[in-house]
């Protein structure tokens, strides 16, 4: 099962997989809101507290942990774009090398 999320995932660009986080991340963030305001207006009991902030703290680990996922893909993105910017940047010099310097002999 693992190896068939891993052949799909290798089947998305980082560019789409750094949007898929950044959605992930934002829901995360907006539900360790909705739980912070309900905490601050809701009269809770120790136990609902108790369990409130133990969701927070699940929320928050969850949050890091897509942080992190996203600062590793934005890493592999820049990667990319260095390497598409060097293969453009060889055939552009290929190309002048090839047609210009033909026209001078």
């Amino acid at each position: 099962m693992p190896k068939l999320k891993e052949k799909r995932r290798e089947k998305i660009s980082v560019a789409t997989e750094i949007d898929r986080v950044e959605e992930r991340r934002a829901r995360c963030q907006d539900n360790l809101e909705r739980a912070e305001f309900r905490g601050r207006k809701e009269k809770l009991s120790e136990k609902e507290r108790q369990e409130l902030e133990d969701e927070m703290a699940i929320i928050n680990e969850r949050v890091q942990k897509l942080d992190k996922e996203l600062e590793t893909l934005r890493g592999e993105n820049r990667k990319n774009m260095l390497l598409s910017v060097a293969l453009f940047a060889i055939s552009a010099l290929l190309y002048y090398f090839f047609f210009y310097n033909e026209e001078d002999s």
